[in-house]
Formats: structure tokens, C-alpha cells, sequence
């Protein structure tokens, strides 16, 4: 009987802890995930400051508008003013700059009748002419970050603008989960790289770039081997340089269904073990999940679009896990747009989106052959037909894991 999916992601993932934490500068953050929560050390803003170009003012010297007021200094960004403001005076002030002692309000140039000459000096009086509450156009002290508070939870993907926040609280550095190392192996006497000029009989290896760009895109760093032949002895070789680069996950795309050549299952008995080697999935029945010398591995299907489907549904889990950090799967309910029949296993079919009246309508990307990859480039997401369905009826709402 073939294991049910769910069952075998709960088993891999049951075999898989999290990798541990490194320290990296800020500037080499972006996409890593966060080992630990980030705390403030510091109140942002610093210190009281404020949101306009105008003058800062006492507020209760302006309830009677228009008003003059003596100018007394000057407060440029980035110098703090040494003097108190007292009653009946104002002191021009740049956007960004400390408010000083005894002003509690600013009021923006264009509500005076001050030209606003960035090079001259201040004049020696302005006429407001608008009041003002306490704090207007104050940016107050912590108004953006607290002493203490948390500003980015463990297990969050850094994005430019939380490396931002890091950089304004003065934390240089960031503590984030090591990069999962994914050992790529491809099998196949008929494959060749893209380089290679096609010769009778031979194909492209889709799988390992594509399954490194995948990797990659998970969060994690692919170290792609050369392709072995189908020979038993090229293929336990191929393993044993996989396993000499010890890194935290293998993954070997061919090899792993029932055909006179296919060898991967061998040396995977001979060098690890193996939990499972086929679920109830369509595209990718003969996929195994084993250890090599206590490494993860994963045996995927040698059609691309298998290859694709398996990686995203039962690979990529894993390596969230390794990163911890929750899947980040986007699902959606949309409607099938035809009929269409299945084969009773839980099946991920190719289609792409359209709205219509408000609702999803989920379209099949034509043949859903496990070799044909131009129907996962042309596709927005994978619709989930559940097991047992052998019929699907235009109109059936049923979830699709969104891509595009």
C-alpha cells in the first residue's frame, strides 16, 4: 500500500532538527532566517525630534495666532541645542533635528512667513500663523522602537527593511540559522549537461540546475556533483563523494523506481537505510527517503516535472524545518475551469489562474505528462486533487498551492 503524503512529510520531518545559529554582519542578511528574537537596546528615536522644517515653539505662546516670536537659535540636523527656549521665542529647526529644552510643538515653515533660506541665517523674528497642541510635529522619544521591545521575531526572513531596523537600533551583526548545505545528484547514462551538443539518444539534465535553483530559492546552499552513468559502481561513487562533503541533506534526482538500471536504491541500502520509497503522489510514486551515514536523504524522480513537484511538496519542508521557520506555503480555493479525470493517488496538476466574478478559476496547463516541463513554466500553481477523487467536475473548488 502506498504511504499516504501527509504521513510521509510527518515521518521526515519527525527525523530532522533545526540547524544551529551563526553570527553574520547586517549586510550579508538579506533572505536568511533568524535564529533568535532581536531585542532593542535602545530607544528609536533616541531623543525628541522633529517631523518638519519650521520652528519650534512653546505651545501655549500661539493659542492667539498670528503671533511673533523672537528667533533665538538654530537647530540643524544632527547638532543638539544647548539653550533653552523660553517664553516668546522660537528656534528654526531642520527635519530630523533635537527639539530643545522648553519647546513642545513645531510649526511647519509653510504656516509662517518665513522664507526658507537652507543657507542663510535664521531671521531675527517669525509670524506664526497657526497654533499648535503639545507634540505637534514631534516625533517623540521610543514613538518607533522601546527600550526592551522586540522587533524581529526568531524564525523571520530577513527583508531589506528589517535589515534597516537593525542597522538603526546599532546592531551590526545577526544571529541567524546556518545555511542547510544540499548535496544535487543526477543519474542517467542519457543525460547531458547544457553545455553538451545533443548526440542520438541523449537529453539535457533539467533536474540539477533546476533542483539547485530550487534549493536555493528554499534558503539553502546546492553543491551539484557531476552526472554518473548507470553503473552500480559510478553511482556508490557519485554517493560517497556526496557524503565526503558532509553536508546536511542529499538529494538524487533518477534511479529510484523499479527499471533493470536504476541503482540508487542499492547503495542506498548498502550506505544508509531506507524509510520509504513510494507514496501516494502524483507526479512522483517512486520516491525514497532513507539516511547516508546519518545524512537525510532524498531519492526523487527522474522526470523533471516529478522531480519539481516532489521537491516542493516533500523537500522543501525539510529544509524548513532545518532553517526553523514555518513552510511558507500560499494556498488559494479555486475553481476548476474543465473536466477533467485523475487516478485515485493525491495528485498535483499544473494550472494556471484567472478571476472571474470574484472567484479563482483554475485552469490545466494542457498535457500533465511528468516529462513535460514547459507545463510547470507555464503554470501559476499546483491544484490539489485529493485521494480517491477520480473525477473532477468544472466548477469543484479545490485548493492550489500558488507559485506565481
Amino acid at each position: 500500500m502506498l504511504m499516504n503524503v501527509d504521513e510521509a512529510i510527518e515521518q521526515i520531518l519527525a527525523q530532522i532538527t533545526p540547524l544551529p545559529g551563526e553570527m553574520i554582519p547586517i549586510g550579508q542578511g538579506l533572505g536568511r532566517i533568524t535564529s533568535q528574537s532581536v531585542i532593542s537596546d535602545e530607544d528609536l528615536p533616541p531623543f525628541a525630534n522633529s517631523s518638519m522644517d519650521g520652528y519650534a515653539v512653546r505651545a501655549q505662546d500661539i493659542t492667539q495666532v498670528p503671533m511673533i516670536l523672537q528667533v533665538v537659535m538654530d537647530v540643524p540636523a544632527g547638532v543638539f541645542p544647548s539653550e533653552t527656549l523660553h517664553a516668546g521665542q522660537a528656534a528654526r529647526i531642520m527635519t530630523g533635528a533635537p527639539i530643545p529644552i522648553g519647546a513642545d510643538a513645531v510649526i511647519p515653515v509653510e504656516e509662517t512667513d518665513s522664507a526658507w533660506d537652507l543657507g542663510g541665517p535664521p531671521p531675527k523674528q517669525v509670524e506664526i500663523r497657526r497654533s499648535a497642541k503639545i507634540g505637534a510635529s514631534i516625533r517623540p522619544i521610543g514613538e518607533n522602537v522601546q527600550r526592551g521591545q522586540t522587533v524581529l521575531n526568531a524564525g523571520r526572513v530577513l527583508r531589506p527593511q528589517d535589515i534597516g531596523m537593525l542597522a538603526s537600533i546599532g546592531q551590526p551583526t545577526v544571529y541567524v540559522t546556518r545555511q542547510p548545505r544540499v548535496a544535487i545528484l543526477t543519474t542517467g547514462d542519457e543525460l547531458l549537461t547544457a553545455d553538451q551538443p545533443l548526440t542520438p539518444g541523449k537529453i539535457r539534465d533539467a533536474n540539477s540546475p533546476m533542483l539547485a535553483a530550487m534549493v536555493t530559492q528554499a534558503g539553502a546552499h546546492p553543491i551539484v556533483l557531476p552526472i554518473a552513468p548507470d553503473r552500480l559502481e559510478a553511482v556508490r561513487a557519485l554517493f560517497l563523494e556526496a557524503i565526503a562533503f558532509s553536508p546536511d541533506v542529499i538529494i538524487s534526482s533518477a534511479g529510484v523506481s523499479v527499471g533493470a538500471a536504476d541503482f540508487v536504491r542499492t547503495v542506498l541500502a548498502e550506505l544508509g537505510e531506507v524509510n520509504f520509497w513510494r507514496i501516494n503522489l502524483r507526479p512522483g510514486k517512486p520516491l525514497a527517503f532513507g539516511q547516508l551515514r546519518g545524512i537525510p536523504f532524498f531519492g526523487l524522480p527522474g522526470n523533471p516535472v516529478s522531480a519539481a513537484v516532489t521537491f516542493d511538496v516533500i523537500v522543501r519542508p525539510a529544509l524548513d524545518r532545518l532553517l526553523g521557520r514555518v513552510s511558507p506555503l500560499h494556498t488559494i480555493i479555486a475553481e476548476a475551469g474543465e473536466d477533467f479525470t485523475s487516478d485515485g493517488r493525491r495528485s498535483y496538476l499544473r494550472v494556471t489562474l484567472s478571476q472571474r466574478e470574484g472567484k479563482w478559476i483554475a485552469h490545466l496547463t494542457g498535457t500533465q505528462s511528468s516529462g513535460a516541463l514547459m507545463s510547470l513554466v507555464q503554470a501559476d500553481g499546483l491544484m490539489i486533487v485529493p485521494e480517491g477523487v477520480i473525477e473532477v467536475q468544472a466548477g469543484t473548488p479545490l485548493t492550489v498551492r500558488v507559485w506565481n
